[in-house]
């Protein structure tokens, strides 16, 4: 390990995640590259997650622990330990998920021959609670195209989104808006990372993610806004953040040629328009009780 920075720094936010961390935990610590370090942000946690993060963060130096005095959202717990990260690589981890031993190491090689590349992810797993294997996740595409109005037509598609728990550039992912507050705004981090530089899939599944029924995505539409940010009470929108004009400013903010910039703004044209997609850019009002 270097004696400054490491090289990857692992950011883990978390909130009562006791039921699963000790895994999410182990699969990193027993990763073959070893120069990293994992920050934990534990947000205000009421189960045994601040006992389990301690207990590992005196075992093992590379493991930083800070607990929140209290919850202010999954958004704002993702941004703030990318303000922590002291290493050249980053990678976003969940409590629930698990990585194989090399994929760290596979990550950086990738990274490390290719600058053009922005984020290295692999092929994902999806297994069951109790970690048995379900079923293999859908590669996508043209993420690694040499034309970023191919990769923004990709990452507009209808996907997970996984690739935001891949390794990436630190210097290029402090250039994006990171994680906005309202639910799904992993896929515009996803689109201004794509309009920036290529993103490579390793061919063997090194990630693996749990699908279990705490999990933010089977919470209520309000339970999710408060989730990812526990400000956001207030009354609805008539515009959808995930709909919004983010994706359009995301493309007027990156360094395009103006024959990229018209292909990636005729691609958005035809995203909202087509199929009624336009659709999502609107709240739909909850028919009032009698």
């Amino acid at each position: 390990m270097s004696k400054n920075s490491p090289r990857i720094s692992i950011g883990m936010p978390v909130y009562n995640g006791e039921r699963f961390l000790q895994e999410a935990i182990d699969s990193i610590l027993a990763q073959t590259f070893e120069d990293f370090e994992l920050i934990i942000s534990d947000n205000a946690s009421t189960d045994r997650t601040e006992e389990i993060c301690r207990a590992y963060a005196t075992q093992d130096q590379r493991i930083h622990y800070y607990r929140q005095q209290q919850n202010r959202g999954a958004a704002w717990n993702f941004n703030h330990i990318v303000g922590l990260a002291r290493g050249k690589y980053f990678k976003w981890a969940s409590y629930d998920d698990v990585c194989a031993p090399t994929f760290l190491a596979r990550c950086v090689e990738v990274l490390d021959k290719d600058p053009t590349i922005v984020v290295c992810h692999s092929k994902t797993i999806f297994t069951k609670a109790n970690g048995e294997k379900w079923w293999t996740g859908r590669s996508l595409a043209n993420l690694d195209s040499w034309e970023p109005h191919v990769r923004f037509q990709a990452i507009i598609s209808d996907f997970w989104c996984l690739e935001v728990f891949g390794l990436m550039r630190k210097d290029v992912l402090k250039t994006t808006s990171l994680i906005a507050p309202y639910y799904g705004s992993d896929r515009l981090l996803l689109l201004e990372l794509s309009l920036r530089g290529r993103l490579k899939e390793i061919p063997e599944a090194l990630f693996f993610r749990r699908c279990h029924g705490d999990q933010s995505s089977r919470l209520s539409q309000q339970e999710r806004k408060t989730w990812i940010d526990t400000k956001g009470t207030g009354p609805l929108q008539f515009f959808k953040n995930r709909g919004s004009l983010r994706y359009l400013c995301a493309i007027f903010q990156a360094q395009l040629n103006r024959h990229e910039r018209n292909r990636c703004l005729s691609t958005l044209m035809h995203y909202i328009f087509y199929s009624g997609t336009w659709k999502k850019f609107f709240v739909k009002k909850t028919p009032s009780k009698a």
